[in-house]
């Protein structure tokens, strides 16, 4: 992998042209007019590492037998932090029916029994590299992600406390992000991308997302907090205190007054569910309220 600082450096790697930007929050992405490549602009929270975690961990994953987009080119100049990587073939998993859910499912546990493999060198925090320094526990990690305000808002010992359950669990690698379009269906192959967000921690973590997406998208694409089918999911680990920490998480990355609509009752009750079917009901009726509420997707 090759870096320079032109302004537009991919084309001294021949790629391109590209198209039309398409902004997301952290990200802004173009595809190359012949369809070969996709070009992703990291903006927001930590570009540069983002990149490098990302283009790391792309190759890791292909030497692990995964389906990754091979990393054409990556650098950091005047275009800002970016990677190109190789367009994938195939279709993103929908959750536009009950079937469609279902067998997304079914794509999310195959990818995870290439992805959560135990490996006795790891540690966790973001990445996939095998030794770090200063060994955090799941917990701590977890935490971490959180911004600085939120230790000292009244909910913080609740959360710390619950999290603790998962300072026992395995540490394995994770993709970090896992949603219906990261995961691309190309007749029996199936492919991951968008790796920018991998770590290592316990496999809850992907699980979680997962369903933490599901739910969320539906709702703000205007399903009822009663029709959401929390029954597809309920195969998947559950883990109560991830799941209230993954619904924080994204209040805290939205508006600055966002995180103060979650009352410590509510981050005390749904970390202290044990079943997953009444959490994610929980998940969804909370979710709904801060729709409502105007919190931004």
């Amino acid at each position: 992998m090759r870096s320079t600082k032109t302004a537009e450096p991919w084309v001294e790697h021949g790629l391109g042209p590209f198209g039309p930007t398409f902004c997301k929050p952290h990200s802004r992405t173009r595809y190359a007019t012949d369809g070969s490549a996709l070009l992703k602009v990291y903006v927001g929270i930590d570009p540069e590492g983002r990149r490098h975690r990302e283009a790391a961990t792309v190759e890791r994953a292909a030497r692990q037998g995964i389906s990754v987009p091979a990393v054409l080119a990556t650098g950091k100049g005047n275009a800002g932090s970016w990677t190109a990587f190789g367009k994938l073939p195939g279709l993103p998993c929908s959750i536009g029916t009950r079937m469609a859910i279902q067998e997304y499912v079914g794509h999310v546990v195959a990818a995870s029994g290439r992805l959560h493999r135990p490996d006795a060198g790891i540690t966790p925090g973001p990445g996939w590299g095998a030794e770090r320094a200063g060994l955090a526990s799941p917990r701590q990690f977890l935490l971490d992600q959180l911004s600085s305000r939120c230790q000292r808002l009244p909910w913080w010992p609740v959360l710390n406390r619950a999290l603790r359950s998962i300072d026992s669990y395995s540490v394995v690698h994770l993709h970090g992000d896992l949603k219906p379009e990261h995961l691309l269906v190309d007749g029996e192959s199936l492919h991951i991308v968008d790796w920018e967000a991998s770590a290592c921690g316990p496999a809850v973590l992907d699980y979680t997302d997962v369903v933490f997406h599901l739910v969320r998208d539906l709702l703000y694409e205007g399903v009822p907090p009663e029709r959401i089918p929390v029954d597809l999911v309920t195969r998947l680990p559950f883990n109560g205190p991830v799941l209230t920490w993954r619904l924080l998480l994204w209040l805290d990355r939205r508006r600055v007054q966002d995180i103060d609509l979650v009352t410590t009752r509510a981050v005390y009750r749904l970390a202290a569910e044990e079943q997953a079917a009444s959490a994610y009901r929980s998940l969804a009726q909370t979710v709904a309220l801060l729709r409502a509420a105007g919190v931004p997707r």
